[in-house]
């Protein structure tokens, strides 16, 4: 008896823990799935059929085998059980004792009469259908139409764990096998995979017609890499050296050659990335396919990755030149992972910064690569530092590295995937040489952090590059511990100083860490407008620069942002950089520039400098007509903005920025001839942009006439829309909110008729821009009928209206009120519950809001907030913050913005 109880108890255990035991390794998996186009008869559902094999090594004896399986329904296989097990080399496999699933923890669990013996491979084959559903999750349907006829695409999306709801599998990242695919589908429609079609034949199953396709094995690869899709899509294909590149797309969408710019782009990108990685593209074919409804932005299966139609189609007469940057980078974001994700994969989902942070640093260098002249490199700091910077610097922030165990559950692994892990890297850039040693040590294997910075050392020392410590002491600290520090310099004594930088002195770190909240900082710095040689490390709390004693001339450190840190200074070298500021900016790096306005205003958030001070940053403005500052100030004024656009701050805030921004307008006036081309440069044709929508939504007339008098041609003359594909966005918001129903209604006809995405997004956010509240609520009630709305659009369409100050309130409640459908319903799997909470929350600052966000967590909490667990919470940091925030500053800051415009 004993024993017996023992072991069901041994199961229990064993089929309760979400990960893997580590007694079997999987080899390969044969598998064949057959995708239902149309409707099953009976059911009305769109399905999937299939079979598959698994063959698996047993490296500890057991009487278990645990393979994770979800939402799939197995065949009785000769009136027994729902798969079949067998040994390799004539051995005889154990016999079945029982099967089951545990919905739970997403396994199908068989118990065996006897054990598995060590060293042995056996196979284990299942037969399954699941659902072909909407839900972006798996193998789903995704829908379009063309020429009046509804298409359907059978398409994937495994990352992370959506492999198991395709066929049984062991799908952790670490169990690497070799993926043998064939699917079966409609004649007439193409089929791929991860490998290079070999064999494509036409059969009859069942009395069906069908074509059958057979893709070349794998490589050896993580069961989240795997894609497949089925489709009517066409292709453009180029050679670049052995390997074949295409775009798969519509047929209107390529016949419109709005895949060009991705074809050209991909082939000197995945040259760059060969040289600099020094391997070679390990397959034969690279394909990129473009798709109507896609949860991510984009998924770097190996040789077949996918995309939201927005970022891989590009129409040169239709989109802007942000499209355009976001395509060459999206591409190059996903082209790195073929190299550094896919044949080095992380051990587990607690190391995805590895994963994400290193790719998307590189994207900036493939991007660069492609488009020498665009400067995306400086992009870096305003995209991605100073995003990090944001939430880094918050009480409920996270290393870079969790511990293993604490990120088990499937909503804890999609929560890993935040603006931190993406970013947090910039500082990489001086120690990539050891890149390629460690691609090449761990080919087709797992990894782990600490490997990494082995071969990083073994770099530094090759190339005699000087650091003051081993690499691993200098990243430890900045990987394994969250949030960043402040550096304060004091020019009249030369004492440099550190500390962990928090939005909020108020809060407490409740988390220890082993390095004390210190970081080694490497400190690059200027006197008097000279940049100093060499390289100066604070490697304690507080050290003495004798250099920077300063005397009359200023102090700049962190030139051109390459440390990953804030700076402050004593008065007297603010106000010496205030004066430089308004007598020559320029002799500040532009970079710093942005970096001075930026670190100003999160340095009075915390309190560290005063609100004043922060906001004098923005004086200089009025001379300034680059991009990154302007962009900086922007980005920090938005939050005043946020706080205070529904109080009496409001008209003396519109009246500032008015007059600070109208020599900017004028520049670009003049610049561009009147409005009748486009300027040179890459970023200023971004600054153009903010130019446009600064002095229109700030109320300026001549700009305001402008907007409204290209969107009524437009109007006039739907077919012709002559305004520039750069400024779009800005002018159709703005003739929106300058308009009526009119407008309206023709902006949601233009929408659902635009045949390129990119154009269809812009519309879709400028139609939340009406300050009609009736039209705001019909467009709010369209988010939930997929018709009007796609699933995956719904949750930008609710941020966007709450964006908007007629539409805050209405967002909020119609979130409240509909929250138990969405999340339990209608938008399981394809809304981003995370970012929808984020944005219909970014304005609380009031008592009143905080309870209606307190009640609101309360009542729902008994049905959870899966992956929006995080920003719920943040929310409500964020609602104290604010509140504190107001009640401290809102005086000073209308104080101060009447007297600069009287």
């Amino acid at each position: 008896m004993g024993k017996a109880k023992e072991i069901s108890q041994g199961i229990g255990t064993f089929t309760s823990l979400y990960r893997l035991p580590t007694d079997l390794v999987p080899k390969f998996y044969n598998i064949t799935l057959w995708p239902r186009l149309s409707r099953h008869p009976d059911t009305g559902l769109y399905i999937f059929t299939g079979h598959s094999t698994v063959q698996f090594e047993c490296v500890k004896e057991t009487n278990l085998i645990l393979i994770h399986s979800n939402k799939l329904n197995y065949t009785k296989l000769d009136e027994a059980h729902i798969v079949r097990l067998t040994a390799s080399g004539g051995a005889s496999a154990p016999i079945i004792k029982s099967t089951w699933l545990q919905p739970k923890t997403q396994y199908l669990v068989i118990e065996l009469n006897g054990k598995l013996s060590q060293g042995q491979t056996y196979q284990l084959y299942a037969e399954f259908t699941g659902e072909l559903a909407d839900d972006l999750a798996g193998f789903y349907r995704s829908e379009y139409e063309e020429d009046g006829v509804r298409k359907i695409v059978a398409t994937s999306q495994m990352h992370p764990t959506h492999a198991r709801k395709t066929f049984p599998c062991f799908d952790e990242p670490a169990m690497k096998a070799v993926f043998h695919m064939t699917l079966i589908h409609p004649p007439g429609t193409v089929a791929l995979s991860n490998g290079m079609e070999t064999d494509v034949v036409d059969a009859t199953i069942d009395g069906v017609a069908v074509t059958q396709t057979k893709f070349e094995p794998s490589k050896k690869m993580s069961s989240y890499l795997l894609a497949i899709v089925v489709s009517d899509y066409t292709h453009l294909r180029a050679k670049q050296e052995d390997t074949l590149i295409r775009i798969w797309a519509r047929r209107k969408a390529i016949e419109q050659g709005q895949g060009d710019y991705a074809l050209n782009v991909t082939g000197p990108v995945l040259d760059f990335f060969q040289s600099y990685y020094n391997i070679s593209y390990p397959l034969s074919k690279s394909d990129q396919i473009a798709l109507p409804d896609f949860y991510f932005g984009a998924m770097e299966n190996w040789g077949l990755v996918t995309y939201r139609e927005t970022n891989l189609l590009y129409d040169p007469a239709t989109s802007s030149n942000s499209n355009k940057e976001t395509t060459a980078t999206i591409i190059a974001h996903e082209l790195a992972h073929m190299w550094f994700g896919n044949l080095v994969t992380l051990r587990w989902w607690n190391e995805v910064w590895l994963n994400e942070g290193f790719a998307s640093y590189v994207a900036y260098l493939g991007a660069d690569y492609a488009e020498p002249t665009w400067n995306v490199k400086d992009l870096i700091v305003l995209d991605d530092v100073h995003r990090v910077f944001a939430v880094d610097a918050l009480t409920s922030s996270h290393p870079l590295t969790s511990k293993e165990d604490s990120i088990v559950l499937p909503e804890q692994i999609t929560e890993q995937f935040d603006t931190i892990s993406y970013s947090k890297l910039h500082f990489w850039g001086s120690v990539m040489l050891a890149i390629f040693s460690y691609l090449n040590h761990f080919a087709y294997s797992n990894t782990v952090g600490n490997d990494l910075w082995q071969h990083l050392q073994m770099a530094v020392t090759d190339n005699d590059v000087l650091l003051p410590r081993p690499v691993q002491d200098i990243m430890n600290p900045w990987v394994l511990q969250m949030g960043f520090p402040v550096v304060t310099v004091d020019t009249a004594s030369g004492k440099v100083s550190q500390q962990h930088f928090l939005l909020d002195p108020e809060s407490n770190v409740t988390v220890d860490s082993p390095y004390k909240y210190e970081w080694p900082v490497p400190v690059r710095w200027m006197k008097a407008g000279e940049v100093q040689t060499d390289i100066w490390w604070l490697l304690e709390k507080e050290a003495v620069n004798p250099g920077m004693r300063s005397g009359a001339s200023w102090v700049l450190a962190n030139i051109n942002v390459t440390g990953f840190y804030r700076v402050n200074y004593d008065l007297g070298n603010w106000e010496r950089l205030f004066t430089q500021l308004s007598t020559d900016h320029q002799v500040i790096p532009v970079i710093n520039r942005a970096q001075l306005v930026d670190d100003a205003f999160n340095l009075a958030r915390a309190q560290l400098v005063s609100t004043t001070l922060a906001l004098r940053t923005t004086s200089y403005l009025s001379l300034e007509m680059d991009f990154m500052p302007w962009q900086s100030a922007l980005d920090n004024l938005n939050y005043y903005y946020l706080m205070l656009d529904r109080t009496e701050v409001y008209q003396p805030m519109q009246d500032y920025l008015k007059k600070q921004v109208t020599p900017l307008f004028m520049h670009f006036k003049n610049l561009t001839s009147d409005w009748t081309h486009v300027p040179e440069g890459h970023t200023d044709q971004y600054n153009q942009v903010n130019a446009v929508r600064t002095a229109c939504r700030t109320g300026l007339t001549e700009c305001q006439n402008l907007t409204s008098t290209w969107f009524r041609q437009w109007m006039e003359n739907p077919q012709h829309n002559t305004i520039h594909p750069n400024l779009r966005s800005v002018v159709y918001c703005s003739a929106m909110a300058a308009g009526g129903e009119a407008e309206w209604e023709f902006g949601w006809i233009q929408f659902k008729e635009a045949s390129l995405a990119s154009e269809a997004s812009k519309l879709m956010s400028a139609l939340s821009c009406t300050s009609d509240t009736q039209l705001l609520q019909r467009y709010l009630s369209f988010t939930l009928n997929s018709t009007l709305i796609r699933k995956q659009d719904a949750t930008s369409v609710i941020t966007s209206v709450a964006a908007n100050r007629a539409g805050q309130s209405l967002a909020w409640s119609f979130v409240r009120d509909r929250w138990e459908y969405m999340f339990t319903q209608y938008g399981v799997g394809s809304f981003s519950f995370a970012s929808m909470i984020t944005g219909v929350t970014a304005r609380f600052s009031t008592s009143d809001e905080l309870q209606q966000l307190e009640e609101f967590v309360e009542q729902n909490g008994a049905a959870g907030f899966g992956s929006a667990s995080l920003a719920v919470d943040q929310a409500l940091e964020r609602t104290r913050a604010n509140i504190k925030w107001l009640q401290q500053n809102q005086q000073e800051v209308l104080d101060w913005f009447s007297s600069q415009t009287h």
